[in-house]
């Protein structure tokens, strides 16, 4: 899709938007009045496409698989140039049976999920970084059962480690930024019903996502990293 560079509209690159909460995000961040690059992985026709049609303008998709290196140095080659507010990774996986305990979990799950969850997103982070203008803010989507201090009850072991990994990927990441006005954040949406979420959680998208995205525009203007929930609220790391 043809880009505008005189287009004055604030501009978020969303890494996993093709459906669920990238989704969400995307249409919350139109409503908002801005304008989305998101991409999805493979060449299917996602709600993203959707969203595409009915505003041919102001939404752009581009294919990444972020568990594919070469895929993401295509990427940012095809978006050498570019700038954006905001980058926002939003990558989930879990194994196929989270009640797995931690030694219980095969060798190719564990590489799959911590590469989905903590490696993936830290290396889409780390190479488009550059195209966030040098205010902008980046973030991840992480979990609550990201926390360790909340982790009174164990269960989806695999899950937890995961996100808790990304979020000290990501401090490190700050220790890097330390000094500059840049804005990070790790997200905890709450328990949603999707494919990940499943039919028994609390919370629908409608009732997570408009509010994230209001708490990742309000973040705009705090430097440094924080771990939020959908709410606002500093979740314990």
């Amino acid at each position: 899709m043809q880009h505008l560079p005189n287009d004055t509209r604030r501009s978020i690159l969303l890494v996993g938007a093709s459906r669920g909460l990238g989704h969400a995000m995307a249409a919350e961040f139109l409503k908002k009045g801005w304008s989305v690059l998101g991409t999805v992985r493979g060449p299917n026709r996602t709600e993203l496409h959707d969203l595409a049609d009915a505003h041919p303008v102001r939404v752009e998709i581009e294919s990444l698989d972020i568990c594919a290196p070469d895929q993401l140095a295509a990427l940012r080659d095809r978006l050498s140039g570019r700038t954006f507010d905001m980058l926002f990774v939003n990558a989930g996986t879990t194994n196929r049976d989270p009640t797995q305990t931690i030694g219980e979990v095969s060798t190719d799950e564990f590489i799959h999920v911590m590469t989905t969850n903590a490696l993936g997103p830290m290396r889409v982070i780390e190479s488009l970084e550059r195209n966030v203008s040098a205010t902008g803010l980046i973030g991840a989507m992480s979990s609550g059962q990201g926390s360790i201090a909340n982790n009174l009850s164990g269960q989806r072991e695999l899950y937890r480690g995961s996100k808790a990994a990304l979020n000290m990927f990501m401090r490190s990441f700050a220790a890097r930024q330390a000094g500059t006005a840049r804005p990070l954040a790790v997200m905890a949406p709450g328990w949603i019903r999707t494919a990940l979420g499943g039919a028994d959680a609390p919370l629908s998208i409608e009732d997570s996502i408009p509010k994230l995205v209001d708490v990742l525009l309000a973040k705009q203007d705090r430097p440094g990293l924080e771990y939020l929930d959908y709410r606002g609220q500093t979740v314990p790391w």
